[in-house]
């Protein structure tokens, strides 16, 4: 009964966070350059042919740190697939970003948008902002905010995603 309850909610988010601004969708993510935490610039173009999660968030954002180790979480399961997950911190300082994280570590890259550009490329109005780019640099699905529950609708998402590489090679 569970499984059929996720999985229900996930298909409903699917679609709800789908037709969230349609406009946006199924056109190419904007391309950008951001310093990582680990001190390399991560390139976003340079991720194609990986389906790649990225999440905008603050240390101030309460849904975002809830949400920050379910990430992890999906990040670890699905990165040797072609899946990675990329947090944009939009805050001034990073210094902020990095006290949170070394309290609550993830092991994926966290870059700094320091002067809100990317933000506002992504049009990003609420915290969190979620993207999910497929594997040919399009943006597919867009989440605003966070609930328990949204990372199942994640996962779905990607799986498609994963699923719809796979047919077309076929």
């Amino acid at each position: 009964m569970k499984n059929l309850f996720v999985s229900v909610f996930a298909a409903t988010a699917i679609l709800i966070t789908s037709g969230l601004n349609a406009s946006e969708l199924d056109k190419p993510a904007p391309d950008f350059v951001l310093k990582s935490n680990s001190g390399e610039n991560i390139r976003l173009s340079d991720l194609r042919g990986e389906v790649v999660l990225l999440n905008f968030w603050a240390t101030w954002c309460g849904p975002c740190r809830q949400e920050m180790p379910l990430l992890d979480d999906l990040h670890a399961r699905y990165k040797d697939m072609g899946f990675k997950v990329i947090g944009v911190n939009v805050e001034n300082k990073p210094e902020k970003a990095d006290a949170m994280l070394a309290k609550n570590p993830v092991s994926f890259p966290i870059l700094y948008d320091t002067e809100s550009v990317v933000s506002k490329l992504y049009n990003v109005d609420a915290m969190p902002t979620t993207v999910v780019v497929d594997r040919d640099g399009n943006m597919r699905h867009l989440h605003r905010g966070f609930k328990p529950g949204y990372e199942d609708a994640y996962a779905a998402q990607v799986k498609q995603l994963f699923r719809e590489q796979y047919a077309a090679s076929e």
